[in-house]
């Protein structure tokens, strides 16, 4: 269940592939970009957007506070890329939970309220937060800049992997 310098626990494997199943879900949005969401991706995936992207928040609040509970057990990372690792983790897990929360600010201040899994968390509202809906305006920068990180991550993985083969990829695969 949890983790040990040479690998990656149950719960941790269960939160990192699970939540990657659902932010590939979730970067499915940039598709309604195309012929304004009028295809089957648009009308079927794209309308859970707002309710995933709040199971994410909750999750990756959890999933944070799991990797500092587990931070002593976890596998090291050794050779001059450890900083920058360390660096990008660090990223991913910060635009992780800031991007669900720059969501709802936009959502609520623009008086849209916030429905998730057809429970209405934040009541609809005539008036406008500006404040909220500037910092919710992030939404966008900040999926385009967690889908450059998510790639990285992969790139990375993939690199040590198939060039060092080493056993960073193993650790959290199984």
């Amino acid at each position: 269940m949890s983790d040990t310098p040479e690998r990656y626990g149950r719960t941790t494997r269960y939160f990192h592939w699970g939540m990657a199943v659902l932010f590939l879900w979730q970067f499915l949005k940039f598709f309604d970009r195309i012929d304004e969401g009028e295809h089957w991706v648009g009308q079927t995936l794209v309308p859970w957007h707002i309710s995933v992207g709040t199971l994410l928040l909750v999750l990756g609040l959890y999933r944070v506070y799991w990797a500092l509970k587990q931070r002593g057990h976890r596998p090291h990372v050794h050779g001059m890329l450890a900083s920058l690792a360390t660096i990008g983790h660090f990223m991913l897990y910060l635009v992780m939970v800031l991007l669900p929360i720059a969501g709802i600010l936009l959502m609520v201040g623009n008086g849209y309220g916030l429905k998730a899994f057809g429970m209405q968390l934040v009541a609809k509202s005539e008036t406008e937060i500006a404040w909220m809906a500037g910092l919710g305006e992030l939404h966008s920068p900040l999926a385009w800049l967690f889908l450059i990180l998510v790639v990285g991550h992969i790139v990375a993985a993939l690199y040590h992997h198939f060039v060092e083969r080493d056993d960073t990829l193993t650790r959290i695969w199984s």
